[in-house]
């Protein structure tokens, strides 16, 4: 039997200290992998629903085959392991402000690192999803058009709970329009929050895609007992006009 508790990883980064370490846990009798950043806890492998409900919803919505996606936030990787499980998937662009999150991965030190690593669909980018989302440049030429049929993001605890005050500007409506214009036509985005739905921010969705919609994603909680709870925004772009019809 290996170490009850390791600190696999621990390094400074700009956004602070940032460490993975893995645990054992004697009750369920697994290996816990947990990531954090100072005294924050940002993820765990204990609580992956949230983050798989995230590519399965936003996945069901989007139409058609040959889906080309970007997922904002790579972390343990259970978003971006779901988005590959979908048959319909032709490409997927994984966006991680983290350089040393990437290296994880290609160090196989977390449990998805070697799926991700190693499928011809998936690309680990270092880079910052909230600049390549405001940017006109095209954020990725080898998709059609230089834009996506999916973009899920998986990064700050909310919309109103940021990881960096500087994310904050994304959530307004201007700067999710601009998103829009870098999804296909019936296309989607699709947003996890840690906290219950805000109709406030609903209703700036709606106001820069042609619907949205919040989704909770109820799940056991083995620690405390009982369930708990994520959201899952759903928003789509207008679908494309048929130009042979007649008006």
């Amino acid at each position: 039997m290996g170490a009850l508790f390791e600190e696999l990883v621990w390094c400074p980064t700009p956004m602070g200290a940032l460490s993975l370490r893995r645990r054992r846990d004697p009750s369920l009798r697994v290996d816990v992998y947990e990531v954090k950043l100072d005294d924050d806890f940002l993820m765990s492998s204990l609580w992956t629903v949230g983050e798989t409900e995230l590519a399965r919803l936003g996945l069901a919505a989007a139409q058609g085959t040959g889906l080309d996606v970007v997922v904002g936030g790579l972390g343990l990787g259970y978003t971006a392991g779901a988005v590959l499980d979908e048959p319909r998937v032709r490409s997927l662009l994984v966006v991680e402000a983290l350089a040393e999150v990437i290296d994880w991965h290609h160090a196989r030190l977390v449990p998805l690192g070697e799926r991700l690593t190693t499928d011809e669909r998936c690309r680990l980018v270092h880079g910052d999803f909230f600049a390549m989302a405001s940017s006109p440049a095209r954020p990725d030429s080898r998709t059609s058009e230089g834009r996506f049929h999916a973009v899920l993001l998986d990064i700050d605890h909310s919309p109103r709970h940021t990881l960096d005050p500087a994310h904050a500007a994304f959530y307004r409506q201007g700067p999710l329009s601009r998103l829009a214009a870098r999804i296909h036509p019936g296309g989607v985005f699709a947003l996890w929050s840690n906290e219950p739905p805000d109709e406030a921010f609903t209703a700036v969705l709606r106001g820069a895609f042609a619907e949205a919609a919040a989704h909770v994603v109820e799940f056991p909680n083995p620690i405390q007992g009982g369930t708990s709870a994520n959201t899952v925004y759903v928003a789509r772009t207008p679908e494309a006009k048929d130009e042979t019809s007649q008006p």
